[in-house]
């Protein structure tokens, strides 16, 4: 695997689309970080240093005072164990990287990136900043959404209103069919969202989110290894 200079320009001109999907929910977080007391530094150093959405929505739910600390991290880290996963995969990718273009490009590890270089990598490119530079483009347009939404939460705006709010389920559906390779791959996809919605109904939390990913990984691994 490679990293090049221009592996990772052609990834940030492939991020361009994906990140005005991530600005409209980018927009929504900052308006939500307002409405919830954070000023623009705050919710910008959150967008910048987690860089995280799901996360940072969700800890955006439960930010009330006071500040229920431990609660924030138990759910978020919960949240985000699905990067475990994410890495697993990408352990082999970029075998042979630095150190250093290792950890680089895992700061902009997310979803969207990880789908993209995934998708990439498997259809014959051997350059591995691709995932950095996709992620560099959704950091830029993740933290210029927020200040905007910052800005504009003083004005009480509500998201559902204006039905951005459904840009995240929107570009993770658009982010699916990207990934799809066939009919095998409808079945870990349903496994994975029937345990969602069975997890989410019986226990309180954001698990979820971790039982479905890993109950739609297993049964991917079984079907595409027979």
């Amino acid at each position: 695997m490679d990293f090049s200079l221009q592996g990772f320009i052609k990834g940030f001109k492939a991020g361009l689309p994906i990140a005005f999907g991530v600005a409209s929910y980018g927009l929504v977080f900052g308006i939500l970080s307002k409405q919830a007391g954070l000023d623009i530094f705050h919710a910008l150093f959150m967008s910048t240093f987690v860089f995280a959405g799901a996360s940072q929505f969700v800890a955006m739910d439960i930010w009330i005072t006071p500040l229920p600390v431990l609660t924030i991290i138990i759910t978020t880290f919960v949240v985000n164990m699905r990067h475990i996963l994410m890495g697993a995969v990408l352990v082999e990718k970029l075998n042979g990287l630095t150190r250093f273009q290792q950890y680089f490009s895992l700061f902009f590890l997310v979803d969207e990136s990880w789908a993209y270089s995934i998708n990439k990598w498997e259809n014959g490119n051997k350059n591995g900043a691709l995932l950095a530079g996709t992620g560099a483009c959704l950091f830029i347009s993740w933290a210029l959404s927020t200040a905007a939404g910052s800005i504009l939460g003083s004005g009480n705006l509500d998201p559902a209103k204006w039905g951005i709010d459904f840009a995240f389920t929107a570009i993770f559906i658009f982010l699916a069919t990207g990934l799809w390779q066939g009919k095998k791959d409808l079945i870990p996809w349903v496994v994975a969202a029937i345990v969602a919605i069975i997890v989410s109904q019986t226990f309180p939390g954001k698990w979820y989110i971790l039982s479905g990913s890993i109950a739609g990984s297993l049964t991917g691994v079984l079907i595409h290894d027979k």
